[in-house]
Parts: structure tokens; C-alpha cells; sequence
């Protein structure tokens, strides 16, 4: 009896620890907060050949943000199919076109801090550019980051707006960095219109559950099992979704869109074997481009020339 008492005693404690750890993972990871961990998290930090050539940038131009903040933006806002509202901002190309990007941003960033990308697309390319903040980021709704899996929904929509607004004869290209790679090559796999001309995911993870099982075990040393599990199922409980179905791998294998892959060789936030995952799994025509020197989130930063030539001779072969 003794014996028995001790072991349900044992049992309720590591229950309560494992109840404990669960909650304080998704209130980490999960949950809309301001994420401090991250900012000195050296996978994080450029190469310091591109913090050599930011600085020198910086001499001579504005920053990406900076930039669009003196840009004729336009605020759209929608309702997501579960109410929440999402905000987006539109910056229309300076010559009228039906070239169209939606960038989507990374984890716990928002639409703004794509401004790099718009410049480029807007000045470089010619193109309208479409930045929405992703639900529990900047202005958009919602008390929790959705890793790209609920999102897709919201990115179908704001396809749909474009359409709306511009007409059926817009050209659109989805262009993601981080969880915004992993968040377009889930949107790749719905069914999307005729207008999706192609996609282009730079640094994304192949699922939710692989990335924080990476994290869990590279930032803490702890084991993946039960934790993981136990942080998905309170994830179901309160985002409505599970960390497993959130997966890029599975919706890339019924993407019929031309896909670019972007990693950076020095990734270490998202490992860039994960880029190969993804590659082998999309069905569709796809080519790869890995950055030397390129850490995550930084490829374009690193050797932009480079990184400019491929997306413009990549995007050349499906829009007109």
C-alpha cells in the first residue's frame, strides 16, 4: 500500500511539472508576447560580414523600415474567417501594373519590417506590394502566433482582396521569410486561383512541431518527449491548432505553384538541412538557392547582388 501511495504521489507531482512546462512553452513560444529571449540569441545574430555591410548601407541610405515609413501606404483590414482583424499595408508601384507580391513576414515581426523587400520589388521590379501583419503580430488580431498554419487562411484572403481590388488580370507572387516561408509554402498547398503565379520561401521550417523540437532540445538540453506533445495539446486547447498539422512538408506535396527555395549555408535557427526536406517534398517546378555565409533571415543581406538576380531571373520565367 505503501509502495502504491508513493507511486501516484510521484505521478500527480510529474503530471503537475509536465501541466507546468507545457503552459510555460506556449506561453513562450506560443502566446502574444514580446519574445526578449530572442534578442540575444546568437543563431540570430548576422555574419559579421553582413553587419560590415549594413553599416555601410546605413552611411548611404535609409533602412528598409525607414524607407517605407515615407512611402504612400495604404491601410486595408479585413475579418479572418474566425474574426479576428487583420491589417495589411498596400504600397501601390510607381508606374500602374498588375505585377502584385504579398510578403509575409517572420516570427514575431510584422508587415513594416519587410521594407528591404519592398523597395526592392516596388523600385527594382516594378511591382504593388501587399504586407500584411500576420494574426498576433503589429496591428492584426489575435492572442497567439499560429506558425504559418492558420494564417494560410488569412493569406487565401488577402489573395482574394487583391483580386477585389486590382481584377482578375493581376499577376501575384507570394514571397515569405522565416515563419513567413513556412507560412506561403502552407498556403501553397490550398486551392489557390489562377493569379498565384509563383512562390518564394526564403529560410522557412518544414513544420511547428520540427522547429520547436529543434529549439526545445538546442536552447534548453531538454528532450522533446512528453513536453512537446504536452505543449501541443495546450496549443490545441487555446489556438485551435496542433504544432504537428502545422506542417509546410505536407501541404508542399500538393502545391502545384513554381517554387524558389532560399537558405542560408550558416542557418542555425532553422537548420538548412530542413531546406532539402522541403525541396524534395514540393511536386512542383522548384529551383534552390543556398547563401554562403548566410545565416537565418539574412541571405538577402549577405550577398544581395546574387540574391536580387536569382529572384528577378526566377520570377522573369512565370510573370509577364
Amino acid at each position: 500500500m505503501r509502495f502504491f501511495l508513493v507511486f501516484i504521489f510521484l505521478a500527480i507531482i510529474l503530471g503537475a511539472m509536465l501541466v507546468a512546462a507545457s503552459l510555460y512553452f506556449y506561453n513562450v513560444a506560443i502566446k502574444r508576447s514580446k519574445k526578449e529571449f530572442l534578442r540575444d540569441d546568437p543563431d540570430l545574430q548576422p555574419p559579421k560580414r553582413e553587419q560590415e555591410v549594413d553599416a555601410g548601407q546605413k552611411r548611404t541610405e535609409l533602412s528598409g523600415r525607414d524607407w517605407l515609413e515615407l512611402q504612400p501606404l495604404e491601410t486595408w483590414q479585413m475579418e479572418s474567417d474566425d474574426g479576428l482583424r487583420l491589417v495589411a499595408h498596400y504600397l501601390p508601384a510607381n508606374t500602374p501594373t498588375l505585377k502584385t507580391v504579398v510578403l509575409a513576414h517572420g516570427y514575431t515581426s510584422q508587415g513594416k519590417d519587410m521594407g528591404s523587400f519592398a523597395r526592392f520589388y516596388r523600385d527594382d521590379l516594378g511591382y504593388n506590394v501587399l504586407m500584411p501583419d500576420a494574426r498576433g503580430h503589429g496591428q492584426s488580431g489575435g492572442d497567439y502566433i499560429g506558425f504559418g498554419w492558420p494564417e494560410r487562411k488569412d493569406y487565401l484572403l488577402w489573395i482574394q482582396e487583391l483580386l477585389t481590388r486590382l481584377g482578375d488580370d493581376v499577376q501575384i507572387v507570394l514571397h515569405g521569410i522565416s515563419m513567413g516561408g513556412a507560412t506561403v509554402m502552407m498556403v501553397s498547398g490550398e486551392p489557390l486561383p489562377n493569379q498565384v503565379k509563383a512562390i518564394i520561401e526564403d529560410c522557412g521550417y518544414t513544420s511547428a512541431w520540427d522547429e520547436l523540437a529543434y529549439q526545445l532540445k538546442r536552447m534548453y538540453k531538454l528532450p522533446v518527449f512528453p513536453i512537446l506533445p504536452a505543449t501541443s495539446f495546450v496549443t490545441r486547447k487555446k489556438a485551435g491548432y496542433s504544432l504537428s498539422e502545422a506542417s509546410a512538408l505536407k501541404q508542399l506535396e500538393r502545391n502545384t505553384r513554381p517554387m524558389l527555395f532560399i537558405h542560408g549555408e550558416e542557418d542555425r535557427f532553422v537548420p538548412m538541412e530542413m531546406v532539402w526536406e522541403l525541396y524534395q517534398a514540393c511536386q512542383s517546378e522548384k529551383e534552390i538557392y543556398i547563401v554562403k555565409g548566410a545565416g537565418h533571415g539574412t541571405a538577402f543581406g549577405t550577398d544581395r547582388v546574387a540574391y536580387v538576380q536569382k529572384v528577378r531571373a526566377f520570377l522573369d520565367r512565370f510573370i509577364d
